[in-house]
Parts: structure tokens; sequence; C-alpha cells
């Protein structure tokens, strides 16, 4: 845990050199441009290296390395055809089973993601960079690779429907759907975020959600339609957060302050409120749904972004200094939270482990 309170520490102040709304000058790289390209390359350097370095860390690290095998195998995998061609090429190119560069890869391209993202669209970087590593997405980018490089690519698509680049941002989600396809309901999702809606149009959408109430055999039965793997399993089971709820409920209260003075005017600010009323309705509405909190991690790994936008919405000196000390308060709790539980089944990214001093365990294949 030391090591990773060490390292979400000291990148945090690394990120706190950066500015990413400083002034550009033609022919000529500024002070301040050399300065963030040294941060944020020293923040990657540490990151990736904290990923790819990592052994059996992971809920389904041994799991990930199974499928591999079988991939390798020619065997049947519930996994998507990026994610097999992926596996291919590099076990392929090494000549061996080289999950270890499977891994790396996956980091690579997953934190490369998330920092362009932050850098190209927050508001403020080091405070949306503290945000992405105390709410926990780096660390828990270490379980289900596959599904936080699809979080990494829809988060970096936002830019693209705030800018009504929707033939860009449907090619990106598509290409990244080869590799998760949960990816896909970004596509509904966001465009429906993107739009101005009208009180009676909102009255009629929170009346279709009373549906999910009285519906749910439908509804679990498209799942099972979408996601066949998941018929009879314990994936069924549904469930919600509800440390999810309150923290969607803040952000509602909170952006409510803001609503007729910035937000319903600002595409950006609007369709980031939009999607946290939207995971708020999915925790709340639809926790019976298998595996909610991935769709919902959709939508809510914009609070990121939405929070030091409102942050910096607020005119007065004093209270945004207070609004920030208590976001980054809030934050601090809900990491501490987090690593409290980061040795329990579901998550066990501790203790961590590196390939230099410790050997993978026995996967399935080896026991038979």
């Amino acid at each position: 845990m030391i090591l990773y309170i060490t390292v979400a520490a000291g990148t945090v102040l690394l990120a706190c050199m950066v500015n990413n709304h400083c002034a550009l000058q033609p022919y000529r790289v500024t002070r301040q441009q050399m300065c963030n390209r040294v941060s944020i390359l020293a923040v990657f350097l540490i990151l990736f290296a904290l990923s790819a370095c990592r052994q059996n860390v992971g809920n389904d690290y041994a799991k990930y390395v199974e499928f591999m095998h079988l991939v390798n195998c020619d065997s049947y995998v519930p996994t998507e055809a990026g994610f097999n061609l992926l596996v291919k090429i590099i076990y392929g190119i090494s000549g061996f089973e080289n999950y270890l560069l499977v891994f790396a890869v996956y980091a690579f391209v997953t934190i490369s993601l998330f920092l362009l993202a932050i850098y190209e669209q927050s508001d403020d970087f080091p405070m949306t960079y503290f945000l992405f590593m105390a709410l926990g997405y780096y660390f828990q980018a270490f379980s289900t690779v596959r599904y936080y490089l699809a979080l990494a690519i829809a988060f970096y698509s936002m830019k693209f429907v705030v800018r009504r680049q929707w033939g860009r941002f449907i090619l990106l989600v598509i290409l990244g759907s080869f590799f998760h396809k949960s990816l896909l309901v970004v596509l509904p999702l966001y465009v429906l975020a993107s739009i101005a809606w009208k009180k009676w149009q909102l009255a009629l959408i929170g009346l279709f959600c009373t549906t999910f109430l009285f519906m749910q055999d439908f509804y679990l039965k498209v799942v099972v339609f979408l996601y066949p793997t998941y018929e009879e399993t314990e994936y069924l089971e549904g469930g919600t957060s509800y440390i999810n709820i309150l923290r969607c409920l803040a952000v509602f209260a909170l952006s409510l302050i803001y609503y007729r003075k910035s937000i319903c005017k600002n595409e950006r600010l609007r369709l980031y409120f939009y999607l946290n009323l939207g995971a708020l309705v999915l925790y709340v509405f639809c926790s019976f749904l298998p595996i909610i909190s991935r769709i919902g991690y959709y939508l809510t790994v914009s609070h990121i972004l939405f929070l030091p936008a409102l942050i910096k919405e607020t005119e007065n000196e004093k209270w945004r200094k207070l609004l920030k000390l208590g976001v980054i308060m809030a934050a601090i709790f809900y990491f501490a939270v987090f690593m409290s539980r980061a040795y329990n089944e579901g998550i066990l990214i501790l203790p961590y482990k590196t390939f230099f001093f410790h050997d993978m365990v026995n996967i399935l294949s080896d026991m038979n």
C-alpha cells in the first residue's frame, strides 16, 4: 500500500507542474511547454512501469493468462476479436506465451489515452489527474484490463461528442468494441447526454425509467441475448454501489447550483451533467442488471472533468477555494476506502508483486 500511496502522491506532485492552457508562441517551445512535456512523460513512465512490471496483481490476472493460453491453442474463449488478435500477434512475434508483453501493451495504450484526454479536455490538469488517481481509475485498471482500455477510449471520445464530430466518435467506439463490446453502450448513452432536453422530455424519460422496476425479467432476457455467456451464472445477480450513488448525488446537487448560470448554456458542461444524471438513474433503477457498475463507469468517469470545470465556474475566490478543498478531501477519503479494500476479492491489487521477484501461479490449463 505504501508503494501505491507514494506513486499516487509523487505523480500528483509532478502533475501540479503541468499547465495545459499555457500560452503558445509560434516557432518556439516555451519553458512551460517543455515543463509540461517532461512532467507528463515522467508521470507516464512511473504509471507504465508500475503496471507493466506487475505479476499476478489484479482480480482476474490469472484468468487473462488462461484466456491468452487458450487463444494461442486456438480454443474457444469469450473474449473479443481484437484481444484475441493482439495475443496472437504478440505470442507469434515473441515465440512463446509472452503474457507480460500483452499486459504491458494494454497498460501503454490505456495510460496514454487517459493522460492525453486529461491534457486536451480538462480545465485544470493537476486537479483532474488527482481525481483520476484518487478515485481509483488507474489502480482498478490492474483488473479487467480489456474493460479499462474501453473506458479510456470512451473517456477520450467525449471530445468528439462535444465537437459534434459524430463520424470520429462512432469509428473510435466501434474500433474499441473489438476489445470490449460493452463500449458500444456509449453510442446511445453519450448521444442522449449531448441533447439539450426540455423538462417535458425529461419527465417522459423518468416515466420510462419506471419500467425497469416491473419489467426486470424482460431486460434480463435482453442482456442474456447480448451476452449469452452470462446465462445461468453469478453475473446475472446484479447489484449496485451505494458509494457511487452518494457520489452521483453529491455531484448532482453541486451541479444544480450552476445549472442556470453555466451548465444549460454550455454544451460540454451539459454533457457532463446528463452523464452524471444518467449514472444516477442506472444505479438506482437498474441495480438488477448484471455488472451495472461497468455501464455506470462509462458515465461517471466524466466526474474528473466535470468537478474541475464547476470549481472554475465559481466566481467568488473564497468559495472556489473551499469547494476545491472539499472535493480534494472527499477524493482522499474515497481513495482511503478503496485502498482499505485492495486485498478483497474482486479487487486484489494488493499485495503488489513483480515478475522480477515472483513467479506466475499455475493457471487452470497447467493443473489439468
